[in-house]
């Protein structure tokens, strides 16, 4: 049997099995990665999700190449959101429908755990039908600097004050090698920092997904390698809890304006393509692959659904952090997405976070009428 048969077919690949496919053609690669998406979710649905995102704080001490987004407590930019200015941003949510929180800011050194707390508590008792995913491995890790606590005693406060999930950020590359280089960010969370913390967070049950940025000058040796540990992990969590990353999500590293800029070569949408393809193809036991449009634009994302993704992802309501980093796609509304889905030939359907479908949007209704709420206007803080 070929390679590209035995990708095609759905069968586990080795890591150098999977380091070969991305010397394939292109098409060739994207006929398996279809093939395989279409084994393991519906072919004729892409989902995707009403959220925002909301950024608490930019106040950051971990100072990363590629962050244009952070800030110290003493420029003049910096902030932290109040606990209404965040309900202010939910109830704008709530009112087209959304369902879900991606909550992230910098590892603030400045606030008490009980602040996190506390926002957990409030975010509960005032928005109870909104999940709430916020602080990435990072976050907790300086959470547990902070506190003196283990990050697995950290994650169980704030699952016992209301946190729903981890997102999956700050992963980017899980290869220290790469992650942790000079001109990169040689005081980010280790990979094995990254895995352990989202293998406790698993064993409590939280929701997580696991992603990836391409683009820092790594090897496909490098790629696989990354791959291959949220593989394993996957195999673990799966194994003993039942419960491990329910979506891979993968992007291109965004350096317009950031310290990274002429440092490394970046990467365009071929690239993309062909990892999300790999993606899909050798971590055999992730069911969900999102398209990016915030980085890559709807027609690359459009182009993503023949490559493995079987999701659009999420209107992303507020997004401060990619974007400021050159990312030129924001806000996208809820109709802009039926509608790049509906063109790529594909049902549309709304989910929640978990990947459960929860309504079938009268597509022609929508597409026949202008948007409610114009999402360019609502509130950004920064």
């Amino acid at each position: 049997m070929s390679l590209l048969s035995k990708a095609a077919s759905g069968q586990r690949l080795t890591a150098a099995e999977a380091v070969e496919l991305y010397h394939l053609p292109l098409f060739d690669l994207s006929s398996a990665a279809h093939a395989v998406r279409n084994l393991r979710t519906d072919p004729e649905i892409v989902t995707y999700l009403i959220d925002r995102n909301i950024n608490y704080s930019n106040v950051c001490n971990v100072g990363c190449a590629f962050c244009g987004f952070y800030r110290t407590r003493r420029q003049d930019d910096s902030y932290t959101l109040s606990y209404e200015e965040i309900s202010q941003k939910i109830r704008e949510l709530e009112a087209v429908n959304g369902t879900r929180i991606l909550m992230q800011g910098g590892v603030n050194p400045y606030l008490p755990f009980e602040w996190y707390l506390d926002l957990m508590r409030h975010l509960k008792e005032h928005h109870p039908t909104i999940r709430v995913e916020a602080f990435s491995p990072e976050e907790i890790k300086g959470m547990s600097k902070l506190t003196g606590m283990t990050p697995l005693e950290v994650l169980k406060e704030l699952q016992a004050a209301g946190l729903d999930g981890l997102p999956g950020g700050g992963g980017e590359m899980l290869v220290d090698e790469v992650r942790k280089a000079k001109h990169v960010s040689p005081a980010r969370i280790s990979s094995d920092d990254w895995l352990r913390i989202m293998g406790e967070a698993q064993s409590l049950g939280l929701y997580t997904t696991a992603t990836m940025v391409i683009g820092f000058g790594e090897s496909f040796a490098q790629r696989v390698e990354h791959f291959q540990r949220v593989r394993d992990l996957q195999d673990k969590s799966l194994a003993a809890y039942g419960n491990a990353f329910s979506a891979f999500i993968s992007w291109t590293l965004q350096t317009k304006g950031v310290r990274i800029d002429g440092k490394v070569p970046g990467a365009g949408a071929h690239e993309y393509l062909q990892n999300l393809a790999v993606s899909r193809i050798f971590l055999d036991k992730i069911p969900n692959y999102q398209a990016s449009w915030p980085t890559m634009g709807h027609k690359i994302a459009q182009t993503a659904l023949f490559f493995g993704a079987n999701d659009y992802g999420s209107t992303m309501l507020e997004e401060n952090v990619v974007s400021q980093a050159g990312a030129k796609h924001r806000n996208t509304p809820e109709r802009e997405i039926i509608r790049q889905i509906t063109d790529a030939g594909y049902k549309p359907m709304q989910r929640d976070s978990l990947y459960n479908v929860i309504a079938e949007p009268d597509v022609e209704a929508i597409l026949a009428n202008k948007p409610e709420v114009d999402f360019s206007t609502l509130n950004a803080f920064a």
